[in-house]
């Protein structure tokens, strides 16, 4: 045991900022390439050929899609990202004054609070499954999709549960800049769902007796299987940080009050954005079959780079922001800020631009020999994942103030107007499911906007000349880029024969290969520093290899 604990502190020792969001981002790499690979399996086992609309085209993927959304929406509402922005800046103070009891005190209150309300929750799931799945969710699924995606339901509304538990713990975790086993359990999670792919759905038997007959279903039992691996991991995280759990809660702690006070107004705001969510899957189940789970993949894509730029560097900045405030140090904070910022546009607008030219690949990847509606919603996707990208780090920015009503005001704007575009294009104009995607680009631009107007309002100087030069030239640089991008792609076009991954991948690799040397040397040209620090990096790998 004690040989276990040395191995647990030393691949959980404290990280500076730059390597917290290296290794987030590297294991969100890690997870997504799992997530792929998982995608890839689902959608050759029950995603078939044709266009979505044919005759015989399966509606199970499509059950198995909504099947996710009522428990989701719960996780998100209640835990999420809602614990931890309010969860982390209390924790920390009570640590910066030396006042651990309290500490563990919040910590031990927040984690029997949650399992107890979200316990609550997941029964409510399973009563109420059959009128949310038939009348909210996905009211235009055929008879036989509608009876699936509620017994998937009921399997997966344990998933609240189960995260919760794991949220509290990965949000201590990442308040102590502890971040290794935090980093692993989506990988974690992903195993487990793919495990249920590769196993469950043949069935189950036990001693001879077949207690499983297989199918879809046993997807969902393999993403109960993985929310139980993702606490267990992030469980062991906790070993060394010496963390004093007890079975109480502790109504009294301020700390926990405080917590307590925060939370309705991030979690209200973390539930609304996700009911845009909801109401994308109640329009797409109403048109052809397949396209809910296609307009849900081409989604899936389109977030693999928020997590991997916006999500990673906000998650890894986060608490060494709320510590500048807590000093009292507001111009650090506004130079931290930015940092991060330039951070972000600099990588995100080069990524967006490069998912654009190379969208028909990505969807070759998610489905063997493509998706054209797949490929077709990603472009329209495009401005979204810059402008989420930035978004991540710009509500972070009113969190570390433990302010939270202000960025729901703002979503709350934002929800509104993305529900009513939405429908608009989708009901009104006849757009599809384009009609969804153009609607999740226009309001991702506005939300940013309205979030960084009001904080250069509250800490003047965010936007100053610096930084606006700096984004200009990010554009320049990602304008040649986009040439070199395009040029490359007509030479490496996809072929009707480029049917495997195996058979695209090395296209692909060389279209972002390309890109990515003429953006590097733009940056250099332009003078902007955040290509500094991979360009040198670059040389030693190659020089060390040269040697």
């Amino acid at each position: 045991m004690s040989r276990m604990r040395s191995v647990v502190a030393r691949a959980n020792k404290q990280l500076t900022v730059q390597l917290a969001a290296t290794l987030l981002a590297g294991s969100t790499l890690v997870s997504l390439v799992l997530g792929l690979f998982r995608d890839r399996l689902l959608n050759s086992a029950y995603l078939p050929t044709e266009s979505a609309g044919l005759p015989g085209y399966p509606s199970g993927i499509d059950a198995y899609t909504a099947a996710f959304m009522v428990p989701d929406f719960m996780f998100f509402i209640l835990v999420s990202g809602a614990l931890s922005v309010t969860f982390i800046p209390v924790f920390n103070q009570r640590l910066g004054a030396g006042n651990k009891k309290s500490a563990w005190e919040l910590s031990t209150s927040m984690i029997n609070f949650m399992a107890l309300i979200t316990l609550v929750t997941s029964v409510l799931i399973i009563i109420f499954a059959d009128p949310l799945i038939r009348y909210v969710i996905a009211p235009g699924l055929n008879e036989s999709a509608m009876g699936l995606a509620i017994s998937m339901t009921r399997v997966i509304a344990v998933n609240p549960f189960l995260f919760a538990i794991a949220t509290v713990i990965a949000s201590i975790q990442q308040a102590v800049g502890r971040f290794t086993f935090y980093a692993l359990a989506p990988t974690i999670y992903n195993i487990g769902i793919i495990i249920g792919l590769l196993v469950f759905t043949n069935g189950i038997t036990i001693f001879g007796w077949e207690v499983f007959e297989g199918g879809i279903m046993g997807v969902a039992l393999g993403v109960v299987l993985g929310s139980i691996m993702q606490l267990i991991v992030s469980s062991i995280g906790l070993l060394g940080l010496g963390f004093d759990y007890r079975f109480k809660i502790y109504w009294k702690n301020k700390g926990f009050r405080k917590v307590l006070s925060l939370l309705p107004a991030r979690s209200l705001d973390q539930g609304m954005d996700y009911l845009v969510g909801i109401v994308e899957t109640n329009l797409a189940s109403r048109m052809a079959e397949g396209t809910l789970r296609i307009y849900n993949q081409a989604t899936t894509l389109h977030m693999a780079p928020i997590n991997l730029i916006g999500v990673a560097i906000s998650t890894a900045a986060f608490p060494k922001m709320t510590e500048r405030l807590s000093q009292g140090r507001p111009d650090l904070f506004r130079s931290e800020l930015q940092t991060i910022l330039r951070v972000i546009i600099w990588l995100a607008m080069p990524v967006a631009a490069v998912t654009f030219f190379a969208r028909g690949y990505l969807a070759n990847f998610m489905k063997n020999g493509g998706e054209p509606l797949m490929a077709g919603l990603l472009g329209a996707l495009v401005v979204a994942i810059l402008f989420r990208s930035i978004y991540f780090i710009a509500a972070r920015s009113f969190y570390a103030q433990q302010d939270t009503k202000t960025p729901l005001i703002i979503s709350i704007f934002a929800i509104t107007l993305n529900i009513t575009l939405a429908v608009w294009f989708t009901m009104k104009h006849g757009m599809g499911a384009y009609g969804l995607a153009y609607a999740q680009s226009i309001v991702s631009v506005f939300e940013v906007l309205i979030l960084f107007a009001v904080m250069q309002v509250r800490i003047k100087g965010i936007f100053d000349a610096p930084l606006l030069r700096a984004i200009w030239r990010m554009f320049l640089a990602t304008l040649v880029m986009s040439v070199a991008s395009y040029t490359t792609l007509q030479i490496f076009q996809l072929q009707n024969n480029d049917q495997s991954f195996f058979a695209t991948f090395p296209k692909f690799v060389i279209i972002v290969v390309v890109s990515a040397i003429v953006y590097l040397g733009m940056s250099k040209l332009l003078k902007l520093g955040e290509a500094d620090p991979v360009i040198s990096r670059l040389r030693q790998l190659l020089f060390a290899r040269a040697r």
